[in-house]
């Protein structure tokens, strides 16, 4: 793939990791072109700034690198498909009841398929991004398979789980072999002015700079207060009101304002009768769950159970786990211990050792 007649379009970011990752592309004599995707406008979201991730300066920064590299530069408008497919979610998805992550569908729907398209309409062989993760060609079962990053503390792999075979064919993630401490030594070599930038830690439409929490956001973007409800046991006794259940997650203790002998934890959201369903740190852990809207990289179909590694967030190390395709589009794990606070609408990801099996959206919790 280092053809010097290969085309890669840059996925930039303004942070060092696309940055960097541009230079080892261009380094590798591909001819490359930066893209930014403008995503929404400051006004769109109700704030106001000028930084921070997807900001104007952002596009500056991805700007300047890119012009230090020779490369051309475009800032792509896919405002509309951001509103639809991540905005759109998120607020949908907590109105009823479930927790999202929004990076899995911004990687989804606008990076990995919104950007990909237009590199294929531009004529553009690859698409490059920033991320830890590894991708390799499978010559005896035919399939590129996604792999963990070799910096496991910034190993991205559980918000990359829905790429299809095609977009991982044409795909490239030049910092998989790489440590971020590596990464940044390379940007300050070269100089780049985002060398020393800070990661964004913030859901980008939702910047903690701003004092603004999500439930404020939803309410501010929706133009809907949230519904009141009754807090109610898992013996079906009413505690009292709620806030609206757009406020809680499963998990949750603070901010519940119930008085107790045993702290209350958020342990289930029924947004059909909307309440929230509270009990002790015990009633939190659950074995087995259903995912849907699935999709297997390393095998097109699973025929039999197999002995897995799994985790239901980002940030939880894999557990040992048994899974069993049930149909086309649904999966059952059953983990071989407990799991705390399993929620309704993250992510559950499948682990063989460095290779993704797949995942879902969890949809039950058994």
């Amino acid at each position: 793939m280092n053809d010097k007649t290969n085309s890669a379009l840059i996925a930039m970011s303004g942070g060092v990791d696309s940055s960097v990752a541009a230079l080892l592309i261009k380094q590798q004599g591909f001819n490359c072109t930066g893209a930014t995707m403008k995503l929404f406008s400051s006004e769109d979201i109700g704030v106001n700034r000028e930084s921070g991730c997807c900001s104007l300066a952002d596009a500056d920064d991805a700007r300047a690198v890119a012009t230090g590299l020779g490369m051309p530069f475009y800032v792509f408008n896919f405002t509309a498909d951001f509103k639809n497919q991540v905005i759109g979610r998120f607020i949908e998805a907590y109105q009823n009841g479930l927790t999202p992550n929004p990076c899995i569908d911004c990687n989804r729907y606008l990076k990995f398929e919104r950007l990909l398209n237009r590199a294929k309409q531009l004529g553009i062989d690859y698409m490059v991004t920033g991320h830890y993760s590894q991708i390799e060609h499978d010559k005896t079962g035919g399939r590129y398979l996604l792999k963990k990053g070799k910096d496991s503390s910034k190993d991205q792999s559980y918000v990359l789980y829905s790429m299809s075979q095609e977009q991982l064919k044409r795909t490239l993630f030049p910092l998989g072999g790489l440590c971020k401490s590596e990464v940044r030594e390379i940007a300050l070599e070269h100089g780049f002015v985002n060398a020393k930038k800070q990661d964004s830690q913030d859901i980008c439409f939702v910047p903690k700079t701003e004092n603004l929490s999500y439930t404020d956001f939803i309410t501010q973007y929706s133009g809907k207060e949230p519904v009141k409800g009754r807090f109610i046991d898992i013996n079906g006794k009413d505690l009292g009101e709620h806030k609206g259940i757009i406020h809680y997650t499963v998990g949750q203790r603070k901010g519940l304002g119930l008085t107790s002998e045993s702290p209350l934890y958020v342990c289930a959201l029924n947004p059909e009768a909307n309440s929230v369903v509270v009990g002790t740190n015990e009633h939190l852990y659950s074995r087995v769950l259903i995912a849907r809207d699935i999709n297997l990289i390393a095998y097109e179909r699973l025929n039999s159970a197999l002995n897995v590694r799994a985790k239901v967030r980002y940030n939880q190390p894999e557990q040992p786990a048994t899974i069993q395709q049930l149909d086309s589009d649904i999966l059952r794990i059953e983990f071989d211990e407990p799991q705390r606070a399993i929620t309704k609408g993250q992510a559950v990801v499948i682990y063989d050792g460095e290779i993704i099996i797949g995942g879902g959206t969890i949809t039950e919790v058994l």
